[in-house]
């Protein structure tokens, strides 16, 4: 098999095979007789441009750490300057490598390298075979960037933690109710006190399933549906209606306001979601007789909509953090607003899912405001309608009112 077909197979079976070939193929590297140089020269042009396409950094490492090869995606990483490695951990994993063979690691890269931030690089070092005992060969390093799949990882680890806690409490609490009515059958007022009790969480644990299942399916579990116009005034008018019993059980008025008749594009189903979220946060979270206001305005090709409470606040350390899945500001007011801690997470999905965000400015004692932003629909964007008699003037009318 030729050079150059070795690599195409690598390139299918892992970096590390690609680093043997191209050792093997690049003369310099190889150390190869003038003849084999003159023969190999071709296919070692065609390997070193392969090499310079594939997506994993590759670095090679003589044994004075000069670096002998080093392809773009390398260099883009910033680990590389001349022909110096730049990053102590890589050069003291090929050390490594050069004393006891293959080796992988994750190193950290510092963010002043990358430029982007730091990043996490899996690397896979190994010893060539071109050397002898006396003369090592040069060590290849073939670096792939984990950064998002380590964070994936650590994102399902919580999150799996978080929800087998948040489950653990409603369902202990059903299995206590319930050895409390076998114990109490015989006492009829103690029986229902505790079957009230049961059916509150019930509903507790069925709404922290249903916003799982929501968030899950915002988070790419499933497609985004196909966006469509849809009238802010609609949104609000469906969500201060979910609502207005939680509100009027404390007293609560809820105020719509801002400018009438804007249009986004979006899925209905889940902006009204999204803003029920942050209507039920501030009925949850506002002290009884006093006012919420919800109102709607355009700014910059985004309709804002802002939702407002004068209730306890968040403290300046909390405001950032409101938007992660199972936050509370304080765990030791979950039982009692019966929050499931879900709801700004899917309000913060809802709005990234559409192009959009939300942001939120509260002071403590003052109350909060929350702002859910969304692109407005162009003006041309109505779908187009085959074209029907115009209706008497009293059915404009009527359809108006």
């Amino acid at each position: 098999m030729s050079p150059l077909v070795a690599l195409v197979v690598g390139l299918i079976l892992g970096g590390v095979v690609v680093a043997t070939v191209i050792i093997r193929s690049i003369p310099d590297l190889g150390r190869s007789s003038g003849d084999d140089a003159a023969a190999t020269a071709p296919e070692a042009a065609l390997t070193r441009r392969l090499v310079d396409l594939i997506d994993p950094a590759i670095v090679f490492v003589d044994t004075d750490d000069s670096v002998l090869l080093a392809n773009p995606a390398a260099r883009a990483l910033g680990i590389v300057r001349g022909d110096r490695l730049l990053v102590p951990e890589l050069l003291a994993l090929s050390h490594d490598v050069r004393r006891g063979g293959s080796r992988r690691a994750d190193v950290r890269l510092p963010g002043d390298l990358v430029g982007s931030g730091p990043r996490l690089v899996g690397a896979h070092g190994m010893r060539l075979d071109s050397g002898t005992v006396a003369r090592p060969g040069p060590v290849a390093l073939v670096l792939q960037d984990v950064t998002e799949a380590r964070r994936v990882e650590a994102v399902r680890r919580d999150f799996v933690a978080n929800v087998g806690h948040e489950l653990k409490t409603p369902v202990g609490a059903l299995a206590l109710l319930a050895e409390a009515i076998e114990g109490a059958a015989d006492d009829p007022e103690a029986v229902q006190r505790f079957a009230g009790r049961i059916a509150v969480e019930a509903d507790r644990l069925g709404r922290l399933v249903r916003e799982l299942i929501d968030l899950s399916r915002l988070q790419g579990g499933e497609p985004l549906p196909e966006l469509s116009r849809v009238e802010v005034d609609r949104v609000l008018a469906e969500a201060v209606d979910r609502t207005r019993t939680a509100a009027r059980a404390k007293k609560l008025d809820i105020v719509i306001g801002g400018q009438p008749d804007l249009v986004v594009r979006g899925v209905e189903s889940q902006l009204a979601t999204a803003v029920t979220n942050l209507l039920a946060n501030a009925v949850a979270y506002s002290p009884g007789e006093s006012r919420i206001a919800v109102a709607a305005r355009a700014r910059s090709g985004f309709a804002e909509i802002a939702v407002t409470d004068s209730g306890i606040g968040i403290p300046r350390a909390d405001r950032q953090r409101v938007f992660e899945r199972f936050y509370r500001v304080d765990q030791s007011r979950a039982s009692s607003t019966g929050g499931t801690g879900l709801g700004l997470a899917i309000v913060k999905h809802v709005a990234s899912n559409h192009g959009g965000s939300v942001s939120v400015w509260s002071e403590e004692g003052l109350g909060s405001t929350f702002t859910l932003r969304i692109p407005l629909a162009v003006a041309d964007d109505r779908p187009v309608a085959e074209p029907a008699p115009a209706p008497a003037p009293q059915t404009l009318e009527n359809e108006r009112s």
